[in-house]
């Protein structure tokens, strides 16, 4: 299998330089050069697998370069780490389907990809002799789920940039109470936006990204967006023995990365409805599927901190099969974005993303009265991005829905007791980390500076 850029300017490569390169030469996001048709057989087969089992029947049609023992020695070593051997279990609340993916080490659904990520580097690395140098940009989980798949490991320094006073409390001592000598937290005076336009920038400059052997971890690395593939034909199969018939996937998303996985899985085969986007205020990915109307506007800080986002860096990779994997076109509309701050699309575009996706955007009001409704009826605690999901089965409550439950609620244990008037179990995993020590630099929102930085510390 080799994989392409969405903007058609890079050499065809395989599945481990895909790893390491992350970021396209040419600024695209790479894909797979074809799309892998699971037979009924296959799918028959894989409903019965373990979550391991079932992570390597999929990767392995995408990573054909790693010999199956080690890949398999990969994944094993990936979900042992996770506090059930399910991995992502799916529970039942009423007619609502739960997907539980905060199992992990900092509890959150990026655990899922970022555990796997870690040890693939790690992996490839040594087989290479060669170093690595992550860069990362995260509106919350991203970092310290990254950060806990690399920590400790060798030939690997990570970076991690994060919007000063926009993550949680939580969410910023996870990634700061981190003092392994290979880890570096930078919290910079700006958006997420800010962090991630940043990171984009440093890998743009193609010279000093091989000079200093830089590496992605954001949904940008095309790992990451495939092992989350993985949770949806689980949720599907655990789904259906539950009970459900006509399955759709509710889906919390700011860099429609997640969404994106789920739709890469429909495109192997895997017989989901619909999936339902689920967003709060910062609502770009709605009004799009809605409307076609691709806009950035100001970020609206929420209960729901991983969404507050304008700029969905996995939207890239929709726009190439949008676009019937036209590359050209995705280098127009990419840079209409970036000259004109929106994307246009004609009534054709528009409707062919609405036979894909559904859409549904909360409020803070509405996400409290989610968490409240669900507490009293269920005495199930919601974390605030979950409950932009709910919100949508309980608006739709037309198919059988599963709700991607993508992290713990107590990493956000104010608005569950604002919403409910209850404070969520503290995990150990959480409550240890108020008295470690925590290292972070504070910087501007200013590119050449952040370089400076990496430079002084590789």
């Amino acid at each position: 299998m080799k994989y392409i850029s969405t903007r058609g300017k890079t050499a065809p490569v395989g599945f481990k330089d895909a790893v390491m390169m992350g970021l396209a030469e040419d600024g695209g996001l790479l894909l797979p050069e074809s799309i892998p048709a699971l037979t009924k057989d296959e799918l028959a087969a894989m409903a019965k697998m373990t979550y391991p089992e079932l992570a390597y029947a999929v990767l392995s049609k995408f990573a054909d370069d790693i010999p199956e023992n080690d890949l398999k020695e990969l994944i094993n070593k990936s979900y042992a780490s996770f506090e059930t051997p399910e991995v992502a279990p799916v529970v039942k609340k009423g007619e609502v389907f739960i997907q539980e993916l905060f199992h992990g080490p900092t509890f959150a659904f990026k655990d899922v990809a970022l555990q796997l990520l870690g040890n693939l580097f790690e992996y490839i690395l040594k087989e290479r002799n060669e170093k690595l140098n992550i860069i990362g940009a995260t509106s919350g989980d991203t970092g310290s789920a990254a950060i806990y798949g690399v920590r400790g490991k060798d030939n690997i320094n990570i970076f991690i940039l994060h919007p000063e006073g926009r993550v949680s409390r939580v969410q910023k001592m996870q990634m700061t109470s981190v003092t392994d000598d290979n880890v570096f937290n930078i919290a910079v005076n700006g958006t997420f936006d800010d962090c991630q336009d940043i990171v984009k920038e440093i890998f743009a400059d193609v010279e000093f990204k091989k000079q200093n052997k830089l590496g992605a971890v954001n949904s940008i690395n095309w790992a990451r967006v495939l092992a989350q593939v993985v949770y949806y034909f689980y949720g599907y199969f655990r789904a259906v023995e539950k009970g459900a018939e006509k399955v759709r996937f509710v889906v919390p998303t700011g860099n429609f990365g997640n969404i994106f996985a789920g739709y890469f899985a429909t495109r192997m085969g895997l017989k989901i409805d619909k999936l339902i986007l689920a967003t709060n205020e910062n609502n770009i990915l709605s009004r799009f599927i809605n409307s076609g109307d691709y806009s950035i506007k100001e970020v609206v800080i929420t209960h729901s901190p991983s969404m507050d986002i304008q700029i969905a860096s996995n939207f890239e990779r929709f726009l190439y099969y949008l676009y019937n994997e036209n590359s050209s076109k995705v280098v127009e509309k990419m840079a209409e974005l970036k000259s004109t701050g929106k994307i246009t699309f004609t009534d054709k575009e528009i409707e062919d993303t609405q036979k894909l996706f559904g859409t549904f955007s909360t409020s803070n009001m509405l996400t409290e009265t989610v968490i409240q409704y669900f507490y009293n009826t269920f005495k199930y605690i919601l974390d605030p991005h979950t409950a932009c999901g709910v919100a949508a089965a309980l608006e739709f409550h037309d198919a059988d829905y599963v709700c991607l439950s993508t992290a713990h609620p107590a990493k956000f244990p104010e608005v569950a007791e604002k919403a409910a008037g209850v404070s969520p179990v503290v995990p150990a995993g959480i409550s240890k980390l108020e008295n470690l020590p925590k290292k972070c630099i504070l910087m501007d929102c200013d590119t050449a500076k952040v370089k400076k930085y990496l430079a002084d510390n590789i």
